[in-house]
């Protein structure tokens, strides 16, 4: 904790520093200075970094057994910034817990990247996630409500260390990318020498959004998790419509009959402030796969007795023979006309498995740290 605290610190008196330069830059060319070159800002390219903490609180109420209390769901650090007019690079971190295997100072980070562009090329190195075609899986965390999402989701280790390079088209419609990371399989980096090999198209249309993905996941030595991976986002008006199908298995032929995820989510806005949304996916996982994404590999029988000891709202796992139902609806309001830093919601879910029930009803804000510096400083001049 005091090891967060002290990183943090850091970051709010850098943030200070360089947006009291800007500041004093600024007004010093205000007033005709032969010195007031505003240091942060070169070839148009503002060097001071976007800083935020993004958080979420909710009361939870769950039917198995009624357990419920308040609680908070995250607490992550942004900062995205420039460092030349070719280089930027983009840092996720949960301030409290870990998201990882690497025993490290890196445990906590979901993703810590530089990108380098030229044209319409860029080439990004780092921690990120895994590039699979999914918009229930690309989704931001506090953006998530984990009950309502599937086992996939919800199992797969996705924030991993590699480098990929990618190609965007001049209207700016469709991104293509190859990414070369350490496999989700790979509980010890540097280590284990597995690896993912990702292809993946970024669409994007007024209509209509797109993440598809041909996925190669190593899971043993020269053995791969073969999968097809098909995000769809389409919108008329205020409504929109998620289809997700990703279809996984030792064999491109079997995959459906082994392992696959479909999911809807229908969404509708009622101006800026509400967001009335709901959520179905189906999923399933034959017994006779040879891969596990939670990396335990437990057998059929250890898998039905967890099932039946296990106290939450979701499964402990999937077993072969029935299909995996989840579903939900939820509520959003953002009160704020000017932005949506804050939001309230209040969510449902269950499934077919457990026939439990989740309700959920909380607060997402944002705080922007440079901004508010910013206008601290404005106001102390």
């Amino acid at each position: 904790m005091k090891k967060h605290l002290t990183f943090l610190g850091a970051i709010l008196v850098m943030a200070g520093s360089m947006v009291q330069a800007q500041e004093v830059n600024s007004s010093a060319a205000a007033y005709g200075s032969s010195s007031g070159e505003d240091v942060t800002i070169e070839n148009g390219v503002d060097y001071v970094p976007e800083i935020s903490l993004d958080a979420r609180f909710g009361y939870e109420y769950r039917s198995s057994g009624k357990a419920a209390g308040f609680g908070g769901d995250g607490l992550l650090l942004n900062i995205d910034g420039k460092i030349s007019k070719n280089f930027s690079y983009s840092f996720n971190h949960y301030l409290s817990g870990t998201n990882g295997e690497d025993s490290s100072v890196f445990d906590a980070t979901n993703w810590l990247t530089l990108t380098y562009e030229l044209g319409n090329f860029a080439i990004t190195a780092g921690k990120d996630a895994l590039a699979i075609g999914s918009f229930e899986y690309d989704a931001y965390d506090l953006d998530c409500y984990f009950d309502m999402n599937s086992m996939f989701y919800n199992s797969i280790s996705c924030w991993q260390w590699g480098a990929s390079a990618s190609w965007t088209n001049n209207a700016e419609t469709s991104t293509f990318a190859f990414q070369v990371a350490n496999s989700p399989f790979s509980y010890a980096p540097k280590e284990d020498n597995l690896y993912a090999y990702n292809l993946a198209w970024y669409g994007a249309w007024d209509w209509y959004e797109s993440i598809w993905s041909v996925n190669l996941m190593e899971y043993a030595p020269g053995e791969f998790v073969k999968m097809v991976a098909l995000g769809n986002m389409f919108y008329v008006g205020n409504f929109s419509m998620m289809v997700d199908l990703m279809a996984r298995g030792n064999d491109w032929s079997d995959s459906l009959d082994q392992d696959y995820t479909l999911a809807f989510q229908p969404a509708y806005n009622f101006g800026e402030s509400v967001r009335l949304f709901g959520k179905l996916g189906v999923e399933h996982l034959s017994d006779d796969v040879e891969y596990d994404f939670w990396g335990e590999y437990p057998a059929l029988e250890d898998k039905i007795a967890a099932n039946e000891e296990n106290p939450y709202v979701m499964p402990a796992y999937l077993v072969g023979g029935k299909e995996y139902v989840y579903y939900g609806a939820g509520v959003e309001y953002f009160p704020l006309k000017e932005n949506k830093n804050i939001r309230l919601h209040a969510v449902w879910a269950s499934n077919n498995y457990t026939n439990r029930h989740v309700f959920n009803v909380g607060l997402t804000w944002k705080f922007d740290v440079v901004n508010t510096i910013r206008n601290i400083a404005r106001k102390a001049r």
